[in-house]
């Protein structure tokens, strides 16, 4: 069997040797010579990486992992394993051969395995608008390793396959993230809308966003350009820097049809509460640093936020909740997640920090300085004594198993996601911080997960501080956290599920 698939093989690598395609014979060995030691993947990784769209910063990440990992199984692996000979190029045009004849073993073939890893890291996370290239160009590179005479088409085929595998295997520590959470919807249910936005009032938080010291326009600014170019009848509100948020958005509310609110996860969350009440449609329009929530129900950036404004159409979110045991009246709600441990301590640290440094050197050097110095917290979880270093509370079950998740596959589970890192007298402060960096939770001794519909805390004492969608406050020592099923009524996007 293996000598019949070797002349099938020697056989398939004559064929195309001696083939004629015109225009190819300067278009594949350059194409070729260009993927040497991923230059070709890692640049256009690259430049995915320094454009503003999230799904592609992932997807060119994903991309360089599976080449990470694709590269060593191949060359130190397959290549040693199998030891094959290079084929002899005889019949290959020397117009083709514009390589140095490799030193390394034929099979599998290197090349092939890291386009097909890259390619298949993008189709794990891009648009198909830029998955489709790129996989057109995987292909073309792997087909250029025949062509030039440099691989058997059965090296190919075994890189291309192990690259596929390493695509796919970077969904066991890092799961790929979904486009769009799904949202639940009540038959025909519909806004009350207009086409120049009449009825829509937007109140903005002009601080939101990163802009660089006002030097640059910030995101929120940006969005209300856009609100007013395309919407002109819009009632655009302005949060001044001296006056209550909670009280500008509930008066906004009392005369809006639709409330819509531009600025972070904080100030969506001000909002919320206010169309809870009201019981009036929220439209998200991003114009914060991070925008967790609108981007977890598919609004991107304030032209989608427009799009879902005109299509008028509603789902429904949970809404979870956190209410003092002395006090059941106030009631604290958050749309993404509410932590306590190190998480309160970053954010503390990070706006001490922030006017002198910028909102992002002030968070990195704000981690470190909470990685090192963090203490767990004594707690009491549903009655069971616990020391807590970092504890994760999400609205719905999210999807990745970083110190950070970021988004969900539903808004409508009627669940919270409970992650927590109880630890002993001592962090273990080394492989903390390498779980946090790489994103992996399960990596620090004592971390526990699990989904249930409350939970009960009580701190020894008596104050817990507690962050609700990044906004850290203190909380009588003894709370329950809760949902509110399918709630909050929302402007879902054109093309959501």
């Amino acid at each position: 069997m293996l000598d019949r698939l070797g002349r099938a093989d020697r056989q398939a690598f004559d064929r195309v040797a001696s083939a004629r395609l015109p225009g190819l014979e300067y278009v594949l060995p350059r194409l070729s010579r260009l993927a040497d030691h991923g230059v070709l993947w890692f640049g256009t990784a690259g430049a995915l990486g320094l454009g503003r769209r999230a799904p592609h910063r992932r997807a060119a990440l994903r991309g360089a992992l599976a080449i990470a990992v694709a590269s060593p199984a191949v060359n130190i692996v397959g290549k040693q394993a199998f030891r094959r000979k290079r084929p002899v190029v005889d019949l290959v045009p020397p117009i083709r051969i514009r390589w140095k004849p490799p030193t390394s073993h034929a099979f599998p073939s290197g090349h092939s395995a890291s386009a097909a890893a890259f390619a298949t890291g993008i189709a794990l996370e891009a648009s198909p608008l830029v998955a489709a290239p790129v996989a057109v160009l995987a292909a073309a590179v792997a087909f250029s390793r025949v062509y030039t005479g440099a691989h058997y088409p059965g090296d190919v085929l075994a890189g291309v396959g192990i690259g596929v595998l390493a695509g796919f295997g970077t969904r066991l520590v890092w799961p790929a993230r979904p486009p769009v959470a799904r949202v639940s919807r009540f038959g025909s249910e519909r806004a009350q809308v207009s086409e120049d936005g009449r009825g829509l009032v937007a109140v903005v938080n002009p601080g939101s966003g990163d802009g660089s010291a006002g030097l640059l326009p910030s995101n929120a600014e940006m969005a209300v350009s856009m609100l007013e170019l395309e919407l002109p009848a819009a009632e655009i509100v302005r949060i001044g820097p001296d006056e209550d948020v909670d009280k500008v958005v509930e008066r906004a509310a009392e005369r809006a049809a639709v409330l819509g609110v531009v600025g972070g996860d904080g100030t969506v969350n001000v909002g919320a509460r206010a169309a809870l009440k009201h019981d009036i449609p929220l439209l998200v329009v991003p114009g914060g640093t991070f925008n967790h929530f609108a981007k977890a129900h598919g609004v991107m950036n304030p032209r989608e936020a427009v799009a879902a404004y005109r299509g008028g159409r509603v789902g429904r979110v949970d809404v979870a909740y956190v209410v003092p045991a002395s006090a059941p009246d106030e009631e604290q709600i958050f749309l993404n997640t509410a932590s306590f441990g190190a998480y309160t301590e970053l954010v503390d640290r990070r706006e001490r920090l922030e006017r002198r440094l910028g909102k992002w050197p002030a968070t990195a050097v704000a981690a470190v300085r909470t990685l090192r110095h963090s203490e767990p917290v004594e707690v009491v979880m549903d009655g069971r004594e616990r020391r807590v270093w970092l504890a994760f509370i999400g609205n719905c079950a999210y999807g990745s198993r970083g110190a950070a998740p970021s988004w969900r596959k539903r808004l409508d589970d009627g669940r919270l996601d409970v992650r927590v890192v109880a630890t002993g007298r001592r962090v273990p402060r080394v492989r903390a911080v390498v779980a946090v960096l790489v994103g992996h939770l399960p990596l620090i001794p004592g971390y526990r997960a699990w989904r249930a519909g409350g939970l009960e805390l009580t701190s020894p004492d008596g104050v817990l501080r507690l962050a609700r969608d990044g906004e850290v406050s203190s909380l009588p020592g003894a709370v329950r956290l809760g949902k509110h099923a399918r709630a909050l009524r929302v402007l879902r996007p054109v093309a959501g599920p």
